[in-house]
């Protein structure tokens, strides 16, 4: 049990508790006052005039955030032509995404700036602590009902709109309680952050370490039959490499494969393109294959009609995944049938030539350069005809199964403890998820905790909520989908 967990134990429930009329709320502290949301809202809709301010986004996992793309250093992250007429947001503003609001896309915003005209931006009033409702309204809890609340044929058409928030059931401790319970919140998440943090350099180090090895015996730094450098080399005509055994080939992917499979995206509106994942054709995105070294499942299924309306490809077990986009340059073995979305591609070797579990371990080598590669462009994604072109070292046969032999048990135990590592990553997280929920709607009273909390001037430098709560393919996927869904709501709005 983690000291976290133990902390946790010393908190107690509330002295006494009473009904709260609501079915999904159940008790409640018996102090607490349940009122509508429209008690302490109020919309705003305050409009750039200029498009200057600060473009601010709102996610699921980091809340408000400010809005630029790292590839552009020129301005802001939005394919719109002009934020003029974006709306006004100001520090402690509710901004929600009206079409992700069911899945946790709201936030309070610390900072001043504007959104996307898509979002409703609110004002809270005198009596709400807004940083509690950011707490309250983001919980588990409350994002069940809030999707309950949401209109929409399918679950990509939802939207929250104002008057349904204004009608949502919520929970109102004493202001100084609802402060209470910020102040004490903000310090566990603090120090659950720090917890994560600590594990995620571990993993990194970890993860270079195995690097190191896989990228020796890839290059042919090393023969891995003998441990010893191989006896002669030349110059591989790749910056990259450098020199390479002298009887290995060098050449471009294309020339190793016998067909690459693009993807697509089935009209989100239609229901009838989408189904349970047991009942449908795989579909994936890029989060299956950064979490899966190899695919075994998917988190979204399609329909035959589905797949039809786009004409993909249903692709074999047995194809390399290459992301071109979002977690760019990973890869991943398919072992199941599947589609994919148009971030992936499909890759169908030529089993004469490169051994498919050979060229999963040189790919991710290749990696770190084919970032750099295509951070050169004006946005940093890779294209169907760069990745047929990337430049490929080839052993002969033998020597590549012996390579991935090698490979397999030198990196072993370093796999075992990366994904130990990760794993109470995990279970940090959901710590955290479960700890807010029985605050925020008065499991657990931390009046007395919060009270004998360090000042704020004790606690070292905050940690960046967006590196420590959610994982690359996590963040990077829902920042496209969002993005995506956010620049269509412009254009209707």
């Amino acid at each position: 049990m983690s000291d976290l967990e133990v902390e946790e134990l010393m908190l107690k429930p509330y002295p006494a508790y009473k009904d709260s009329g609501v079915e999904w709320l159940g008790q409640v502290p018996e102090h607490w006052e349940v009122r509508r949301l429209k008690r302490v809202l109020r919309e705003r809709d305050a409009r750039s005039a200029d498009g200057s301010e600060q473009l601010l986004r709102v996610s699921q996992f980091t809340g408000v955030t400010e809005r630029k793309s790292p590839d552009r250093a020129d301005g802001p992250d939005t394919r719109a032509e002009s934020l003029v007429g974006y709306k006004h947001v100001e520090p402690g503003d509710l901004v929600v995404n009206i079409m992700l609001a069911w899945n946790g896309s709201m936030g309070v915003s610390p900072f001043l700036g504007i959104a996307s005209p898509a979002y409703c931006v609110y004002r809270f009033g005198p009596a709400a602590e807004p940083w509690f409702f950011h707490y309250l309204l983001r919980s588990s809890l409350y994002r069940a009902r809030i999707k309950t609340s949401s209109r929409g044929v399918v679950e990509s058409r939802l939207r929250l709109y104002t008057d349904d928030l204004y009608r949502l059931r919520a929970l109102f401790p004493p202001l100084p309680e609802q402060a209470a319970i910020v102040r004490y919140l903000d310090y566990m998440d603090r120090r659950i952050r720090r917890y994560i943090r600590a594990k995620q350099k571990l993993i990194k180090l970890l993860e270079e370490q195995k690097q190191v090895i896989i990228h020796e015996a890839v290059t042919g730094q090393i023969d891995v039959r003998t441990g010893k450098p191989y006896p002669a080399y030349r110059d591989s005509g790749v910056e990259w490499f450098g020199e390479v055994p002298e009887h290995w080939a060098t050449r471009r992917l294309k020339q190793c494969a016998s067909r690459f499979y693009s993807g697509g995206t089935p009209d989100s509106g239609t229901s009838s393109f989408y189904c349970d994942p047991g009942s449908g054709i795989p579909w994936l995105l890029i989060g299956d294959i950064t979490r899966q070294r190899r695919v075994r499942n998917a988190v979204r299924a399609i329909t035959e009609k589905g797949r039809e309306s786009r004409g993909l490809d249903v692709l074999p077990a047995g194809t390399l995944l290459y992301s071109m986009y979002a977690s760019l340059g990973s890869v991943s073995i398919l072992e199941i049938d599947a589609t994919v979305n148009q971030a992936i591609i499909g890759i169908r070797l030529r089993s004469s030539v490169l051994n498919t579990e050979f060229a999963l371990y040189y790919l991710e080598t290749l990696r770190p350069h084919v970032i750099r590669l295509a951070s050169t462009s004006t946005q940093a994604n890779l294209n169907a005809e760069k990745v047929r072109s990337l430049p490929v070292l080839v052993p002969t046969l033998t020597e590549q199964v012996a390579i991935v032999r090698y490979l397999d048990d030198a990196t072993a135990n370093t796999d075992s403890a990366i994904a130990h590592a990760r794993r109470e990553i995990d279970l940090l997280r959901e710590y955290r998820t479960r700890l807010i929920a029985d605050v925020v709607i008065g499991k657990l009273d931390v009046r007395e905790a919060a009270a004998s909390l360090p000042d704020e001037a004790e606690e070292p430098e905050l940690l960046a909520e967006e590196d420590v709560l959610t994982d690359e393919s996590e963040a990077g996927e829902s920042a496209e989908d969002e993005a995506a869904l956010e620049d269509l709501e412009e254009v209707e709005a």
